[in-house]
């Protein structure tokens, strides 16, 4: 966050894929909101949305009323979604979404089978039981989490199979009930190829396991789908997960949806019907935004967009990989969403030690370092503003928001072209010098 002056440099306000600074200044955000901003900053139609709902004074909390909101946002999501996927629940963040979904499958067995599958890699939220699910080096501290949990290579549906087969009851039922899977993983840039993600639909069907498509990240338009598995048709998981843009950038809001016979399996009768329920569920104002958000995802075609961005984007980066061989490793990703490997040579990293000692409990801290100056250099130079993923090779994230156009697009590439012909080793040790000079 110092990278960008945090809690030095202030936001007047923001518009589209544009931040407006109070000193004057504008810095074209490249980051999209880490996955929220799909729609940029303060869409008109959201925005709009909100105030009529306010000066309505509509009833925020429906427990013991009816929610037409809620009935329309389900209903909407029903519409969109393949198959049976029809049943929703609407709380506040990706990380409880996915708690949710898991808690479904669980009960859908009646807590007669104990375990989990997820990937090495993987990210699918911070609470204690999302957190445990979760493949990533920023869990470097242990927290209790949920048992029986299963880790295979991610994308290896053989060592899927090879898992299920393990986790056998002493009369050979099946122990598993629920996968985890992020059909593309937004932190790393890898993702399941066809053939596997329906073999693992198989599997799943053929063992009767619950299959949990997370799409927190990918969701609503960004690689260039409605959701990933979109792209796969025919391919339904039994539960899929949601949140960052469905509140449209205004709203806290996630969703998961289930296949109905695996909603009404779970919690389909009185005594149940409140085994998962939050404060918050249903907010008025909060589900009438993901309403108009998913309108404007659909009526403005926001896959489409996010098309048009990776036609620009693919050819731009790969240039600028083949100009710059010595900065970058490989560049990779789908819709608007990618990321750029910068090189970590031993001689770079061994650099990057030296510069910056007392690091060494993080092993991938040089290869962040190295990311880090270039984000610095853009954003200094460029006023562009762009992240790395903590979790994975840690690339440069380039993912932005979908109301950026060609010219936003080709501004980030030109800028990202004359940053990187700084060279790697300049640009480590002026941003190192500069940090070091800050903090005395």
């Amino acid at each position: 966050m110092t990278t960008f002056g945090f809690g030095r440099e202030l936001v007047d306000r923001a518009e589209g894929p544009w931040v407006h600074m109070r000193d004057g200044t504008r810095v074209l955000d490249f980051s999209g909101g880490v996955g929220v901003l799909n729609h940029g900053h303060n869409h008109p139609r959201i925005l709009a949305a909100r105030r009529r709902f306010a000066e309505a004074r509509r009833m925020e909390v429906h427990k013991a009323f009816f929610s037409p909101y809620l009935a329309a946002l389900s209903h909407n999501v029903a519409e969109l979604l393949p198959g049976d996927l029809n049943i929703s629940y609407f709380p506040n963040s990706g990380a409880e979404a996915n708690e949710g979904a898991i808690k479904m499958a669980y009960k859908y067995h009646g807590g007669k089978r104990n375990t989990i599958l997820r990937a090495d890699i993987s990210f699918h939220g911070k609470t204690l039981g999302s957190g445990s699910l979760t493949g990533s080096l920023e869990n470097h501290f242990r927290f209790p989490g949920l048992p029986g949990i299963v880790v295979h290579p991610y994308g290896d549906v053989e060592a899927v199979r090879a898992a299920v087969a393990a986790a056998r009851t002493a009369d050979g039922g099946c122990d598993v009930y629920a996968i985890l899977v992020e059909p593309f993983s937004a932190s790393t840039m890898r993702y399941w190829p066809e053939a596997a993600l329906r073999e693992l639909r198989e599997l799943c069907t053929a063992e009767d396991i619950v299959l949990i498509f997370d799409e927190i990240y990918t969701g609503w338009g960004k690689t260039g789908a409605l959701f990933y598995f979109m792209r796969h048709p025919g391919l339904v998981p039994d539960i899929l997960t949601y949140s960052k843009s469905l509140g449209g950038g205004k709203a806290s809001i996630s969703g998961y949806t289930a296949r109905e016979p695996v909603f009404r399996q779970a919690y389909d009768r009185l005594n149940d019907v409140i085994l998962h329920s939050t404060t918050y569920y249903g907010f008025g104002e909060e589900t009438a935004t993901a309403i108009e958000a998913v309108n404007i995802v659909v009526e403005d075609d926001y896959p489409g967009r996010a098309r048009e961005i990776e036609s620009l984007l693919v050819p731009g980066l790969e240039r600028i990989a083949k100009d710059h061989p010595d900065a970058v490793e490989r560049v990779s990703g789908v819709g608007a969403l990618h990321g750029v490997f910068l090189d970590n040579g031993p001689k770079l990293l061994n650099l990057a030690s030296r510069l910056a000692p007392g690091f060494s409990g993080d092993p991938r801290f040089g290869t962040k370092l190295i990311t880090l100056s270039v984000i610095a250099h853009l954003y200094r130079e460029h006023k562009i503003m762009t992240y790395y993923s903590p979790n994975g090779q840690n690339p440069l994230m380039v993912a932005p928001t979908l109301s950026a156009g060609p010219a936003e697009v080709e501004y980030f590439l030109d800028a990202l072209d004359a940053t990187l012909s700084r060279g790697l080793t300049r640009l480590l040790t002026g941003f190192v010098k500069e940090k070091v000079g800050a903090a005395w």
